[in-house]
């Protein structure tokens, strides 16, 4: 049977060679290399290299021997290269595991079989690891939507698809997608974690299609791209952070003064509906001062 192949290296795919087949010929291919082992055996007593007892034990009779000459070494190599061929050719295939072979430089197939199978020895074996796996890069230069500068940690999750164009097209896959990471970066703004998951979110959707877009052509699957880590960068860390702080205190301070006009207004409006007192503006304005006035001291003495 063929070995199972994915796309071609080029844009035609050649036949599958038979290359690689399964138990029965792995068996066949076992049973090759018994028999060179036996025939290198069998060549050794005909030398009378094998010594009687050796001999005996091995069910053979006790044989002078003719020495070696060119016919022992023609059977020598003879059943030495049908052993090598045997035996060279098992191999056993692995979940999650595939080999690329190749011949001379050229591409010759894809094997994803598992268990014992026999291969062309003459082929050239490369183990590719095509199940999922995740890559955790160091932090990366990045910058938000005001363009102030970020260190982002990415978390990409991506296996190998196309076994002959990630072999062939690339030698590092993390490398390479550690350069695809970066490219997207600096095309796609992103948030510190913490202040806006749903910017955070389309930021991760958004990389994720431009890292799978340019991994594609090699033949890695990018499932996702997601930022785990994003702070800002040394140079403008303390800057940023006496900036969020100083938000927070305008923000504090406005619901402050918000809450205690509403409280000065609801008790001049209700003292003046009620008929409690009769005030002229100079009189209101006063009232207002002076409830404004304690109202900020009641509140700065409770923290609130």
């Amino acid at each position: 049977s063929r070995p199972s192949t994915t796309s071609s290296w080029r844009s035609t795919k050649p036949p599958a060679p038979r290359c690689c087949t399964a138990a029965p010929r792995a068996a066949a291919g076992a049973a090759a290399g018994l028999c060179g082992a036996a025939g290198c055996v069998l060549t050794s007593w005909w030398a009378g290299l094998v010594p009687p007892l050796t001999a005996q034990a091995l069910g053979l009779p006790v044989h002078a021997g003719a020495g070696l000459g060119p016919a022992q070494w023609a059977a020598y190599a003879g059943a030495g290269a049908l052993g090598l061929f045997g035996f060279g050719g098992l191999a056993r295939g692995r979940t999650g595991r595939a080999w690329v072979l190749g011949l001379f430089g050229r591409y010759r197939g894809t094997v994803r079989r598992t268990g014992l199978m026999w291969v062309n020895p003459l082929l050239l074996r490369r183990r590719v690891d095509v199940r999922l796996r995740h890559w955790r890069s160091e932090p990366m230069p990045a910058a938000d939507g005001n363009g102030v500068a970020l260190r982002a940690v990415m978390l990409v999750v991506w296996r190998v698809r196309d076994t002959a164009r990630a072999t062939l097209g690339v030698e590092d896959h993390e490398t390479y997608l550690r350069e695809c990471v970066e490219a997207a970066l600096a095309r796609v703004p992103v948030e510190p974690l913490g202040t806006v998951r749903s910017s955070a979110d389309l930021a991760g959707d958004t990389l994720t299609r431009l890292v799978a877009a340019d991994a594609a052509p090699v033949g890695l699957e990018v499932f996702s791209v997601r930022p785990v880590r994003v702070e800002y960068a040394p140079e403008v860390a303390a800057a940023m952070h006496r900036r969020r702080i100083a938000a927070l205190d305008a923000a504090q301070r406005a619901s402050v003064l918000t809450s205690v006009v509403d409280s000065v207004e609801d008790t001049v409006t209700r003292l003046t509906v009620r008929g409690l007192v009769e005030l002229d503006d100079y009189e209101r304005k006063v009232l207002v001062k002076d409830l404004t006035v304690a109202f900020c001291a009641g509140r700065g003495e409770t923290g609130v």
